[in-house]
C-alpha cells in the first residue's frame, strides 16, 4: 500500500507524525482505532503487539528453511525468499544468513547480488535497486525509537524508509541508518555509518559517512578498486 504524504515530527522532519516533548498518552493515542499494524504501515509510532510479533516469527521460519535450502536446491530456495520478501528480481542471489523484521517491506531489483549476514529492520519499506551489491555484515535499520525516556520505555516506536538505488555498492559491515537514501553508482567504504543522504556518483566513507570523491559514470576507466580500501592484487600494502 503506498505510505501517506509526508508529516512533520520527530526526529526524521518530514516522516513522523509527533512533536517532541509530546505526551503520549493522550486521546489521539487512547481514541485510535487503528491497529498497530496499520500505525506502522501509516508511518506513525506504534507499539508492537501479537500481530506484529506473529509475522516475525513467520519470517524468521521462511527464512532458516531458506538458508537450508539455499547450497543444495536454488528453486526451493528463490520460492521461499519470495515468499518473505516483498519483492524479489530476476539473478537476485542473497547469501543466508538473512535477518529481517518482517520481510515485506523490502523489495531488490534485478541482478543485485547480497553476501553474508545481511540484517535489515524493515519497519518501514526498504527499496534495494538493480545490480546494487552488498557487503558480509550490512545492517539496514528503518527502526526508530522516541528520544523521550518515557515514551521509549513504554515501547512506542516508528520508522523512516530506506532506498539504495541502482548500482549501488556497500562494502563489508556498512550501517544505514533511517530515512537514507544512496544515489546511483555510489560506493559506501567498508565500515561506513550512513546517517544522511548520499548523492548519486560518489564515494563515500566514515563514521558518518563522508564524501571523499565524485564518480563521473560516462569516463571510461581502468577497473580499480582505488579509494575505496582495498588493496590491488599483487600488493603488499607497504610503502614503498
Amino acid at each position: 500500500a503506498p505510505r501517506p504524504p509526508p508529516r512533520e515530527g520527530l526526529d526524521y522532519p518530514g516522516r513522523m507524525t509527533i512533536s517532541p516533548g509530546t505526551n503520549f498518552d493522550d486521546p489521539r493515542f487512547r481514541d485510535d482505532e487503528r491497529t498497530p499494524v496499520q500505525r506502522m504501515r501509516d508511518g506513525d509510532y506504534y507499539i508492537a503487539d501479537d500481530e506484529l510479533s506473529a509475522l516475525t516469527r513467520r519470517a524468521v521460519r521462511l527464512l532458516s528453511l531458506y538458508e537450508q535450502a539455499h547450497p543444495t536446491d536454488p528453486d526451493i530456495a528463490r520460492y521461499l525468499l519470495a515468499q518473505v520478501l516483498g519483492q524479489v528480481g530476476e539473478s537476485v542471489d542473497i547469501r543466508p544468513p538473512l535477518r529481517v523484521d518482517y520481510g515485506y517491506n523490502i523489495s531488490i531489483g534485478n541482478g543485485s547480488w547480497v553476501n553474508y549476514g545481511l540484517t535489515v529492520l524493515d519497519v518501514a519499506q526498504v527499496v534495494i535497486g538493480k545490480d546494487v551489491l552488498i557487503g558480509p555484515n550490512c545492517s539496514l535499520y528503518t527502526a526508530i525509537h522516541p528520544t523521550e525516556p518515557g515514551p521509549r520505555r513504554a515501547k512506542w516506536e516508528s520508522a523512516a524508509p530506506i532506498t539504495l538505488e541502482d548500482n549501488v555498492w556497500l562494502g563489508g559491515s556498512v550501517v544505514v541508518c533511517p530515512g537514507v537514501t544512496i544515489g546511483e553508482n555510489s560506493i559506501i567504504g567498508a565500515g561506513a555509518v550512513v546517517t544522511r543522504d548520499i548523492p548519486a556518483n560518489c564515494i563515500a566513507v566514515g563514521n558518518p559517512a563522508r564524501v571523499i570523491k565524485n564518480l563521473d559514470p560516462t569516463t571510461p576507466r581502468t577497473l580499480e578498486a582505488a579509494g575505496v580500501g582495498v588493496i590491488p592484487h599483487g600488493h603488499t600494502g607497504e610503502q614503498e
